[in-house]
């Protein structure tokens, strides 16, 4: 029976079955060291005798079979090698096109045999989690996963930025956000949420954007923009209790902040998108008011705090036609971001505008046409209540748990304005 690598320490002085990857090779005289890799780890193999010339000529990522006897050893990988005694060659693999310092471009164009590097499988482990743990924070919470269609008539984010498609001959867009046809169902279930792939046809080319992305989404029936807050910084604080919990071994290969995560815990700072401004005017960035932070701004202010921030209350000119306006400061909006460090923005949301009246004035202000958002407004016409909702993009809570550079390595395959393959 075989065994994972991890299993490994647990066999000491007994004996083991092994299969995996060729990771690192070496080739002496009467004596190969294989560093086998699995889903699980890496551990050093040594070689000698019948089995010798089998592992001298083995090419790195060749797929192999073996059995042997678990001795401790310091100086190795894990501290545990295995003294092999038989050795199968189930491919020998032809030679491997990544070395050592290729650029980041090369490795994307080569992304589908990088996703065996460590790192890429430390990613991919951490990301299983995030997605595991927000299906874990809404259910446990009394809601339900809810679809909602991938092909729309509408825009929900700004036409500028959707893909258009033909759909049969009809002009179709591919989904920015579920939210409008979530907010019809919380009429029927009150709690809902999703995780799905958005599309944003955004001609940025930056580190924290892609043109198709992973969100979680909610929507909440009663709640007040408050306790949407609460809910932003209570779903982010979760998913990182989760993967420290799982991932510090993949924390430390990515080199991760292991010390900045465990201070993620509520209450985050909350400051209104005018203190937000004080503060950067204060530290020498003048940011006129009116003006949508960019990322640079974000990470300043992230700065400030070296935590999450949240930051309320944007004016209302910069901020989707849903969001409900403030009684007590009309020029705003009861919509939030969260901001974290190295990255920005992971959350948008809002209390939601029910007032029929002023949602056809902001969509006819934006020469949308009435007529493709009646679904839409019919939720206001028939038992309307509060109701808040948020967007958070998974592929950059990611890039920010394990401290990358780029949200193009926060995915196994980015989708870019430059790259639609591999």
């Amino acid at each position: 029976m075989f065994e994972q690598i991890s299993e490994v320490p647990k066999h000491e002085g007994k004996r083991i079955a092994l299969r995996g990857w060729v990771y690192r090779h070496r080739a002496g005289k009467d004596v190969a060291f294989v560093v086998l890799r699995d889903s699980s780890g890496i551990v050093q193999c040594t070689v000698k005798g019948s089995e010798y010339a089998k592992a001298k000529d083995l090419l790195i990522e060749s797929s192999v079979a073996l059995e042997g006897v678990v001795k401790r050893d310091e100086r190795a990988p894990g501290g545990y090698e295995v003294l092999v005694d038989k050795l199968d060659i189930v491919h020998l693999a032809e030679r491997f096109p990544i070395t050592k310092d290729q650029s980041k471009e090369f490795l994307r164009d080569v992304r589908h045999l990088w996703l065996r590097s460590r790192q890429m499988t430390a990613m991919l482990k951490i990301r299983s989690t995030v997605f595991g743990a927000i299906d874990e924070y809404f259910r446990t919470r009394g809601y339900y996963e809810y679809q909602s269609p991938m092909f729309t008539g509408t825009a929900a984010e700004g036409g500028s930025t959707l893909f258009e498609v033909d759909y049969f001959g009809k002009k179709a867009f591919l989904s920015q956000t579920w939210q409008l046809y979530a907010e019809a169902a919380i009429f029927s279930l009150e709690k809902i949420y999703t995780i799905a792939p958005s599309f944003r046809a955004e001609r940025s080319s930056t580190s924290r954007h892609l043109t198709e992305f992973w969100h979680a989404e909610v929507e909440t029936a009663w709640q007040s923009f408050g306790e949407l807050q609460d809910q932003g910084e209570g779903l982010v604080s979760f998913i990182v209790e989760r993967v420290l919990e799982k991932h510090k071994p993949e924390l430390e290969i990515l080199e991760a902040d292991i010390k900045a995560l465990e201070r993620v815990k509520p209450p985050f700072p909350r400051i209104t998108y005018k203190e937000a401004l004080a503060r950067l005017k204060a530290a020498g960035m003048d940011v006129p008011y009116g003006k949508d932070l960019r990322t640079l701004e974000e990470r300043k202010i992230c700065d400030m705090f070296d935590r999450p921030v949240i930051v309320t209350h944007y004016p209302k000119e910069i901020k989707a036609f849903y969001m409900k306006q403030d009684d007590d400061d009309p020029d705003t909006v009861r919509g939030m971001d969260m901001l974290v460090p190295g990255v920005g923005e992971i959350i948008g949301g809002s209390e939601r505008e029910v007032d029929i009246k002023e949602l056809e004035r902001k969509l006819t202000s934006q020469g949308e046409k009435l007529d493709a958002y009646q679904f839409y407004l019919d939720t206001r016409r028939y038992g309307s209540v509060p109701h808040a909702g948020f967007g958070l993009g998974i592929d950059r809570v990611v890039q920010w748990i394990c401290g990358l550079d780029s949200i193009h390595e926060a995915i196994a395959f980015p989708r870019t304005m430059e790259r639609i393959t591999p």
